[in-house]
């Protein structure tokens, strides 16, 4: 059965549980980085699931398909530099570290397959 939302998709899933995991534990954050490391990192992790949205969205059209997985695959970049920051600044252990970048590292992964392949992702047609 074809997918039928972009929900089903493991690396939404995936996206979607990192970014919850990330917001938890950016409500410990020092109250001063509010309005940079905390804002920032939370934006970057929800962008590589709205990010996904748009791609499923824009499945009919290849180049538009593969541009917003690449948005997304930023973002997880981006997501990854934060968490190193977050880290070296002394907002969690390195044993969270470690699974944060690991689950992100996936979510890169599966990201990077899907722009190298994205034909079995597109709708050619009506199906």
């Amino acid at each position: 059965m074809p997918v039928q939302s972009v929900k089903e998709l493991k690396v939404y899933q995936k996206a979607f549980a990192l970014a919850m995991r990330i917001y938890q534990l950016s409500r410990e954050f020092p109250p001063e980085e509010r309005f940079s490391l905390t804002s920032q990192i939370r934006r970057s992790s929800r962008s590589v699931c709205l990010n996904l949205r748009e791609a499923r969205a824009k499945r009919r059209y290849e180049a538009h398909f593969v541009s917003k997985l690449t948005d997304s695959d930023g973002e997880s970049n981006e997501t990854d530099t934060s968490l190193d920051f977050a880290f070296r600044c002394g907002f969690f252990d390195e044993q969270t570290h470690h699974e944060l970048v690991s689950l992100n590292d996936e979510v890169r992964r599966m990201l990077g397959s899907m722009i190298e392949n994205p034909g079995p992702f597109l709708q050619l047609r009506n199906d």
